[in-house]
């Protein structure tokens, strides 16, 4: 029964249809599925076919957006799940993430908070187009041990160094961890702008994560 739920949260993501996403989580928790192999066996699945499919130029960014949004909204019903689960042990760290001002890009942001849960973070999400004072606000607020930020434009991820700078003016920087993600970055441009570490795609990034807090 497992794997056929399973297969219908992957199938769902792929065709693209996110009520059938949604009911195969519920389905999912019902039958006592861990919601984590739900997410990376079945939701991350299907989002990584249709990434795969879209990298090919087999489909266009309209589909993607559908397939990531089934995962989105699939993930708020396990999530909480997730969470009720990794109550009892400490959660390896607070990463607080979010896409850079004047872009509004979501995708590849949403995948890495999602992978980042999945394996044991607390994530803040600030989503799209977070301004360099909000970023910076919210450090002084939450005190995260990892700042993400994701830009899939040249033009915004020039912000993620006004960040920084922002940060170490405020006397923050050394307090936190600074991740940079997206398209347009690299591990070069992340040592430019003195970010700590860059991930190249949701996974990268949490073990990128992992190593800067010195976490297994």
């Amino acid at each position: 029964m497992e794997n056929d739920i399973l297969q219908s949260l992957t199938k769902a993501v792929v065709n693209y249809e996110v009520e059938d996403a949604v009911s195969a989580a519920k389905r999912a928790l019902e039958a006592g599925v861990d919601p984590v192999v739900a997410i990376e066996e079945g939701l991350a699945k299907g989002v990584r076919i249709v990434g795969d499919r879209f990298g090919a130029e087999e489909v266009f960014l309209p589909e993607l957006m559908v397939a990531v949004e089934a995962m989105k909204q699939a993930m708020v019903i396990l999530k909480p799940a997730i969470t009720a689960t990794s109550q009892a042990k400490k959660a390896l760290g607070r990463v607080m993430i979010g896409t850079i001002e004047g872009d509004i890009h979501d995708i590849g942001k949403s995948m890495v908070s999602a992978m980042l849960t999945v394996a044991g973070f607390e994530v803040v999400d600030l989503g799209t187009d977070v301004s360099v004072a909000k970023f910076i606000a919210k450090v002084r607020e939450l005190e995260p041990d990892i700042v993400g930020m994701s830009a899939l434009m040249t033009t915004t991820m020039l912000r993620m160094k006004d960040v920084i700078e922002g940060l170490r003016k405020e006397r923050l920087r050394e307090k936190v961890k600074v991740v940079i993600g997206g398209v347009p970055t690299s591990l070069e441009w992340a040592k430019e702008i003195g970010a700590d570490g860059h991930g190249w795609n949701a996974l990268e990034a949490v073990e990128v994560a992992k190593r800067l807090l010195q976490r297994e």
